[in-house]
């Protein structure tokens, strides 16, 4: 058992600026990597280094390469070199931060869920379930790969926003508020990424030429499953608001630690904002930097809202202080 004194005196040694600001710049180059992946999907680049990898082509070098194969071997260098950030981060985090600080146990998270996200990767590949493959494994191996990649940003947040936290950040000084709340919500937002990618991958193997064809290919008894279940994208996302609604509730009365009012605001607009593209991706048949837009704003919501919810349930035991 560590002396309450050393606990009270390590605490004092917080994680440097440049560490903190180093995980927030990790989240956003990791969500960048993240859009590039929806472009290589919604391009149809997934087969522009073949079924090699982790070499694109059976090469290092690529001489003339066409235009897919730039856009899926970019992805590719880019992923790689996030792999190598996220354990720079694990090793600085351990390094700059005192024994039980919650933020390790998110670095390690985030290398875990990373490793797996390679992985993932390169069986998309192996398998063949790029580019327009119909194989009835690609929606399935498409909704298990996103929901790894929503719990990496969210092992990610958590890493930056423990290691900004000035309160309650070691193990034995949290407590857990509402945890089943945030469980369902988490999941209830897992299903809404999911489902928002099995609807893009419809929108790219299964493209319309106008609205009323893309409506009626959602009735039609002869369209494809993926093209029958887009609807469900948007009533999951509309059914979410019960629980966005229940945590800005929540974040609106919890002011004891953290003024939750402009975070609260900011996922008002981000909301808002989803609600704009998803509308206008129906209309204008999603369109790649459309789909890309919409994307870029579910995953900046997502780390908000995870943010959000790990001010509400994870809080500090200690007494309010001013942070």
């Amino acid at each position: 058992m560590t002396p309450a004194t050393s606990i009270s005196v390590d605490a004092q040694r917080p994680p440097s600026p440049a560490l903190r600001r180093f995980a927030w710049a990790v989240l956003a180059y990791f969500i960048a990597v993240i859009l590039w992946g929806t472009l290589v999907r919604a391009t149809g680049s997934g087969a522009g280094c073949g079924d090699h990898w982790p070499l694109c082509n059976g090469t290092v070098m690529q001489h003339s390469p066409r235009v897919d194969t730039i856009i899926e071997f970019t992805h590719r260098l880019t992923s790689g070199l996030s792999f190598f950030l996220a354990v720079g981060l694990l090793v600085w985090t351990f390094a700059g931060t005192v024994r039980g600080h919650l933020a390790r146990s998110m670095a390690v998270a985030t290398v875990a869920f990373t490793l797996v996200e390679a992985i993932l990767g390169a069986l998309l590949v192996k398998l063949g379930l790029t580019a327009q493959s119909h194989s009835p494994l690609r929606a399935p191996y498409l909704a298990l790969h996103l929901t790894n990649t929503l719990l990496l940003l969210a092992a990610l947040t958590l890493t930056a926003h423990m290691l900004s936290r000035k309160l309650g950040y070691l193990r034995n000084t949290v407590r857990l508020v509402a945890p089943f709340g945030a469980v369902l919500g988490v999941f209830i937002l897992l299903m809404v990424g999911v489902t928002g990618s099995l609807a893009a991958l419809g929108d790219t193997l299964f493209p319309a030429t106008s609205l009323g064809s893309a409506l009626a290919q959602d009735f039609s008894a002869g369209s494809g499953w993926l093209v029958r279940w887009r609807w469900t994208h948007p009533t999951v996302a509309f059914l979410s608001s019960v629980f966005l609604i229940w945590l800005l509730v929540r974040a609106a009365q919890r002011t004891a630690y953290w003024d939750n009012r402009l975070l609260s605001a900011v996922v008002l607009l981000l909301l808002a904002a989803q609600y704009v593209l998803g509308v206008l991706d129906v209309f204008l048949l999603a369109p790649v930097w459309l789909q890309v837009a919409h994307l870029l704003g579910a995953d900046t919501l997502w780390a908000a809202l995870v943010v959000l919810t790990a001010r509400l349930t994870l809080q500090p035991i200690e007494q309010p202080a001013q942070v």
